[in-house]
């Protein structure tokens, strides 16, 4: 039996799928879970800009194993995250809804699967200078 789902191969093609780069983006949603025995928090980020793929959502992990929290503990300073509640070690699920921050990522394929690397974080005020190109040299420092 066959059955037909009307846009079911646009969800495949990986025109939907955010490049690697570097954007601004938001955090929509954040879910806590144990692989393996280890603490991982997957984040669903919303991107803000670049404009083109302004909308677009993707999804990266951040482990919260003891050789990790140096990444964690960066994203949350990053992101803006409430500096009392880290003072005492705490996350608040619901306080990371929202936060905006520049997260730079990659993609790896390991086993067939592609996965999204967080490689590093920025706060949303760098995005000016991140995202502008660099200015032309001038004209005397094209003389030197």
């Amino acid at each position: 039996m066959k059955r037909r789902f009307q846009g079911l191969a646009l969800t495949a093609q990986a025109n939907t799928e955010v490049p690697d780069g570097v954007f601004l983006v938001r955090v929509e949603q954040v879910r806590y879970s144990r692989e393996r025995q280890k603490p991982v928090y997957t984040v669903r980020f919303s991107v803000l800009e670049p404009e083109p793929l302004a909308g677009r959502t993707f999804s990266g992990r951040l482990h919260c194993t003891s050789k990790a929290l140096w990444k964690f503990s960066w994203f949350l300073r990053d992101f803006g995250y409430d500096p009392e509640l880290l003072g005492r070690d705490e996350v608040e699920e619901k306080g990371l809804i929202g936060l905006r921050g520049v997260v730079k990522l990659s993609h790896t394929v390991v086993n067939g699967r592609t996965l999204v690397n967080l490689d590093a974080f920025a706060p949303a005020s760098a995005w000016e200078s991140i995202s502008s190109p660099a200015p032309p040299p001038l004209r005397s420092e094209l003389a030197s």
